[in-house]
């Protein structure tokens, strides 16, 4: 007979069922949780996607456009070009803004601040307006973009789950909407009211505004964190304001120019090509699709050599993917065949596209996570700038040289891109020190 110390076998069996039925629940709980953390974080990824939708959009409409507007307004390539260097200019604005207003109003406001303005610029551009008109919508467009790329990249660049992986979905996504509008763009090209392009662009940008409402609801960026379930990382004492500790980091610069030169090539290709194949390979109509070629190809890149990347190494991926464009811009500069021309500028966007991803995740690894957004703002408006520097550098050049000197031009830019990468390559990661302020909702 047991004594009051010793358990009966029957006790034994209940309470050791006891304990495995409270492991089980406890497996369930985490298993509940980690279900809604991940569910939590696509619905705050999803209006993120769109965002960078619509600032590829609006990077891909202008260039099947640029040879309706010169006739329209009866302007040459320097003057046309103005379209861009304003552009650029809300660009650096919004970038050096951009401290301040995730500073004084956080993400959530920030963002949506950000694609109303974008919203504005089309209101501005749909009724074809005076020229002067129309380049103020150039600049507040670049200011929204410029803010919206910031935020959007800096918040999925801080995330500690699938960063590289959503990093290059959220760039992939980027490219489909820089591939669907030269199919629209370049339609609206041959129609009396041009301009109305800009009405496909308004009702794009009201979903984009709604959406980012709905669902960031004007909260903080670590308050969304939390909701994923994401710890949250311990910022070090300083006296000095993130604005001054960002401007103290080496690493800002380098990455910053290596994103000036990337976009720089991106969108002057992007833009100009069109041109060039109207103009140099007797393109006709049709030639709008050769950008949305190159545009799907970045698509296409930014997703299927995801993989391509890991296997080999993002550092020797990046200069393989340099080479391939800068010798694939030779054949369209030496041989003399539209459908050769065409395929090879698709696949230069295919090799180009998961450059700007890596770039961003390689911002995400060497940069202290609570300078991440205001340092990756500052980043990313640099290399917006880039988006109008370059492309109007090439149109004063085709001014006086013709605009088949947009190859010799795009070739010495990679090359400069592709010595910019060893530096980027070097960088250390950062040391991070975390503290679990949102770990589980499981009791221990």
């Amino acid at each position: 007979m047991p004594t009051s110390h010793q358990q009966s076998p029957q006790g034994a069996k209940k309470s050791l069922a006891a304990q495995v039925d409270f492991v089980g629940s406890g497996e369930k709980q985490v298993s509940t949780n980690e279900s809604a953390y991940r569910r939590k974080a696509w619905i705050h990824f999803l209006p993120l996607c769109f965002s960078l939708f619509m600032v590829g959009w609006n990077d891909a409409t202008l260039g099947p456009l640029l040879p309706r507007i010169q006739r329209e307004y009866d302007i040459g390539f320097t003057v046309v070009s103005l379209i861009l260097i304003f552009n650029c200019l809300g660009c650096v604005i919004g970038a050096i803004l951009n401290f301040y207003f995730t500073q004084k109003f956080g993400f959530g406001k920030t963002i949506v601040i950000a694609a109303t303005t974008q919203l504005v610029s089309f209101v501005l551009q749909s009724p074809g307006p005076p020229f002067p008109v129309f380049i103020l919508g150039s600049v507040l467009g670049g200011f929204g973009l410029a803010l919206q790329d910031a935020q959007a990249n800096g918040y999925v660049a801080g995330l500690a789950r699938h960063a590289s992986l959503k990093m290059g979905v959220i760039q992939a996504v980027y490219g489909v909407g820089a591939l669907v509008a030269p199919f629209i763009s370049t339609t609206f090209s041959h129609v009396h009211r041009w301009s109305f392009m800009y009405l496909v662009s308004l009702g794009l940008s009201f979903l984009n505004v709604g959406s980012l409402i709905l669902v960031f609801r004007f909260r903080q960026q670590n308050d969304c964190f939390a909701e994923e379930g994401q710890i949250v990382e311990v910022e070090r004492e300083t006296h000095e304001n993130h604005y001054k500790q960002v401007l103290k980091l080496r690493t800002v610069y380098i990455i910053a120019a290596f994103l000036l030169l990337y976009v720089g090539v991106e969108v002057t290709l992007g833009s100009w090509i069109v041109t060039y194949i109207i103009r140099v390979r007797d393109g006709g109509k049709l030639s709008g699709y050769v950008a949305a070629g190159f545009w799907g190809g970045l698509t296409i890149g930014r997703v299927a050599l995801i993989p391509v990347s890991a296997k080999i190494g993002e550092t020797r991926a990046v200069f393989m993917y340099i080479t391939l464009a800068l010798g694939l811009d030779l054949v369209v500069w030496l041989v003399p065949s539209l459908i050769a021309d065409s395929v090879c500028v698709a696949f230069i966007g295919l090799c180009l596209g998961p450059i700007y991803p890596i770039g961003i995740n390689v911002a995400g690894r060497v940069l202290p996570p609570w300078l991440l957004t205001e340092a990756i703002g500052l980043m990313v408006g640099v290399g917006s700038a880039g988006s109008a520097v370059f492309p109007f550098v090439l149109g004063a050049i085709a001014s006086a040289r013709g605009i088949a000197s947009i190859h010799p031009f795009l070739i010495a830019m990679l090359g400069v891109l592709f010595v910019l990468w060893f530096i980027v390559a070097s960088l250390r990661p950062y040391v991070r020190v975390m503290e679990a302020r949102v770990t589980s909702n499981v009791s221990h």
